[in-house]
């Protein structure tokens, strides 16, 4: 292992500590409830049938409810008719699509 100076140590340690407070918070379903009965987010299946219906075919293959920047997403992996996993994130307020694409 290359040591490194301790200026780039503490940028190294600055740029995990910035990129970890950036990422999406994934919350529990007893979170998901209590959004859904206050009505902050839209039901799920409501939005299982908009990212399906995307991908005729697809099976879903993960739902996941985030917080990023404030803002609720439902991240959906599927996997299509063809064999491809694509990623859909939709806005769990408004139903809005904010990504449809092929899965790394």
């Amino acid at each position: 292992m290359i040591p490194l100076p301790r200026p780039a140590r503490y940028l190294a340690l600055s740029l995990l500590a910035v990129c970890s407070l950036a990422a999406a918070r994934d919350l529990d379903q007893d979170e998901a409830l209590a959004l859904r009965q206050k009505g902050v987010i839209l039901p799920l299946e409501q939005l299982l049938e908009t990212a399906l219906g995307r991908h005729p075919g697809a099976r879903l293959l993960e739902a996941e409810l985030e917080e990023d920047d404030d803002r609720y997403e439902y991240e959906v992996e599927l996997l299509t008719a063809e064999g491809v996993v694509r990623e859909i994130k939709l806005d769990a307020s408004t139903g809005a699509l904010l990504k449809d694409e092929e899965d790394d």
